[in-house]
């Protein structure tokens, strides 16, 4: 076999994909290593994130509400999982490579907090350097992983997944494709979450967004998708019109959803879980598991617990925070 296989991949991306892709045999990797005999360097991406502890936690992080619920509300997981099928449908329209938007779409959030934005906030506020997922994500990928050695992953899914959210532009296609139909996928689905939780209903929608994209979620990221692939070429884009209501829905999404009192009750708690947790750790640094040991030699105290604190999941959290700080009955 001796690495045929992969080099027919990258053959076929070289006679199917257009000129501005990116092309898996040019890919480079922090550390140099032999390539895969079967699979292509974005392939070997994908399926580094797919198997990192990182992912799988990700089932047991919180979207947008807060302890839900019922079983169809979205989680982070199932959030990363409809952002990589957008994207990949989008990537395969414009002929880029679809290896590498998955890769980027499945790594996008490893890093993010327990208690969703809430908890990022809350982390920007406890850690002295600031807190931003994104760049969390690429430290799980670099750092964290593999007991410190990291995923080793190519700079492209690198800096795809540092760059899926506000601030620069990801250098390749693929990475901006994945900003795009991150906010597709979330906008529509946290308006489905928000109309299964009660906290709007379709027609709260101003009539003339649902008039411009579609009346259900499917038709509004239909239409969100055609209008990207049929506007996009040198750049990724929506068109002109479609980009100012899709800026309309964003803002009703906020003002709506995002601050609502419902839908944020419990957010002032999650303030004081996560420094009380922080607190505790950087008191008792015993407390923290033997894998974080060697970021407090390397990178201090404070940098070890943040990233212990980023990684757990929600249920993790309250029950660290219960175990620490909530007195236990006793059996007389």
């Amino acid at each position: 076999m001796d690495s045929e296989i992969r080099k027919k991949f990258e053959k076929r991306e070289h006679l199917f994909l257009c000129e501005r892709a990116a092309f898996s045999d040019k890919a480079k990797r922090e550390h140099p290593e032999e390539p895969c005999t079967v699979r292509t360097a974005y392939q070997r991406d994908r399926d580094r994130i797919i198997h990192s502890s990182a992912f799988r936690r990700l089932k047991h992080k919180t979207q947008v509400f807060l302890s839900p619920e019922g079983d169809h509300y979205r989680t982070r997981l199932t959030h990363t999982l409809e952002v990589s099928q957008i994207s990949r449908s989008v990537a395969r329209a414009l002929d880029l490579n679809e290896d590498l938007t998955e890769a980027i779409s499945l790594g996008h959030d490893l890093g993010h907090t327990p208690f969703g934005h809430a908890g990022e906030r809350a982390l920007d506020k406890i850690c002295p350097d600031g807190f931003k997922h994104y760049e969390q994500s690429v430290r799980v990928c670099r750092v964290l992983e593999k007991q410190g050695k990291g995923l080793n992953l190519t700079t492209d899914t690198l800096n795809g997944i540092l760059c899926h959210t506000k601030g620069q532009e990801a250098s390749t296609l693929e990475g901006r494709i994945v900003r795009h139909c991150d906010q597709i996928a979330y906008i529509n689905h946290d308006i489905d979450d928000a109309v299964r939780g009660g906290i709007i209903n379709e027609e709260d929608i101003p009539y003339d967004i649902r008039q411009h994209f579609g009346f259900t979620k499917s038709e509004r990221i239909n239409s969100m998708v055609l209008s990207i692939v049929s506007n996009s070429g040198d750049t990724i884009a929506l068109k002109e019109a479609d980009e100012e209501m899709f800026n309309k829905l964003h803002s009703f999404l906020f003002e709506e959803v995002y601050f609502n009192p419902k839908a944020k009750a419990e957010e002032q708690k999650v303030y004081g879980i996560l420094k009380g947790i922080y607190d505790k750790l950087i008191e008792k640094p015993d407390k923290l598991p033997e894998s974080y040991h060697h970021i407090i030699i390397t990178d201090g105290i404070e940098r070890a617990v943040i990233d212990y604190i980023a990684g757990m999941t929600d249920t993790y959290a309250v029950k660290f925070y219960e175990n620490e700080f909530i007195p236990k009955s006793w059996s007389l």
